[in-house]
């Protein structure tokens, strides 16, 4: 066997592996990516997360909160008689007791409240997407997008060549598509721990000192679920463009589409702050003060 026939075998070798690996990619991971990105208040609806965050005000996080409510107004007590003693400025008791009251019953009906804001974004994001259905006759999900991708570039089980321009393109897609699944995963989990958060958040707002928690709070939440919405109006302008499989222009535009994807949350933190989905980035922004 001559050297051209060694490298040809080599190179039939890489890229049967490759087309194992995206075959298998392409099939089993990416039907999950509209699960973890597209989320409503299903995604509270896990019995265990339920007793976790808990089902009334004796268990769960929701005792502990209920706990801290008895710590903020002896807290409130000691200051109050304090601001006598060395003149200082605080809350009446009716204000406090006011805010007591109203912030208490919505720390006890946050796991309500939440579920109201999930489902008021996916509402938001499906309707988005249904008007892209509508317009295009296409079903506006990843599932659909990859298969739009593999055809517009004409991968199959025996055409990928890994060293061509079609072969780094979906390759670069491929790494860019599995980004997205470990960072969408990493939101996923992210605003189920702000869910059971929401209680501390809610209430923080009784103190005016504690206060600055909810306003986090609330900013992290809202950009992580701003997010969906973003994505959803990348992919709706997706598949709205015409793509040809014979067009170069065409397939580096479904490269910027996933990147610009990727860079959703870098765009919301830009423009209302929030905490970072990428992986990379620490997760001590959460906690950060200010613009984030």
């Amino acid at each position: 066997m001559d050297s051209n026939q060694i490298t040809q075998t080599i190179i039939n070798t890489i890229n049967s592996i490759f087309e194992t690996l995206f075959s298998s990619i392409d099939n089993n991971l990416y039907s999950v990516l509209d699960d973890i990105t597209f989320i409503s208040s299903d995604i509270l609806n896990d019995k265990n997360f339920e007793n976790i965050f808990g089902t009334s005000s004796t268990n769960g996080i929701l005792l502990i909160s209920n706990s801290l409510l008895i710590a903020f107004i002896l807290y409130f007590s000691i200051r109050y008689l304090l601001s006598h003693l060395i003149y200082t400025k605080t809350d009446t008791p009716i204000s406090f007791i006011f805010k007591l009251i109203i912030f208490g019953i919505s720390m006890n009906f946050s796991f309500f409240l939440v579920k109201i804001i999930l489902d008021f974004n996916s509402n938001i994001s499906l309707s988005i997407r249904n008007l892209g259905e509508y317009l295009f006759n296409k079903n506006i999900c990843f599932s659909e997008l990859i298969t739009s991708i593999n055809t517009s570039i004409s991968i199959n089980t025996s055409s990928l060549d890994i060293f061509s321009i079609d072969g780094l393109i979906k390759t670069t897609l491929t790494i860019s598509l599995l980004n997205l699944v470990f960072s969408y995963s990493f939101r996923y989990i992210m605003i189920k721990i702000l869910v059971l958060m929401s209680p501390f958040s809610f209430l923080s707002l009784t103190l005016d000192s504690t206060k600055i928690f909810f306003k986090i709070w609330i900013k992290n939440l809202f950009s992580l679920l701003f997010i969906q919405i973003i994505v959803s109006l990348v992919l709706v302008l997706l598949f709205s463009m015409d793509f040809s499989s014979s067009n170069l222009f065409s397939k580096f535009l479904y490269v910027g589409g996933i990147f610009a994807l990727i860079k959703s949350n870098l765009f919301v933190r830009e423009f209302i702050g929030g905490i970072s989905t990428d992986i990379t980035q620490s997760v001590h922004t959460l906690f950060r003060k200010g613009g984030f």
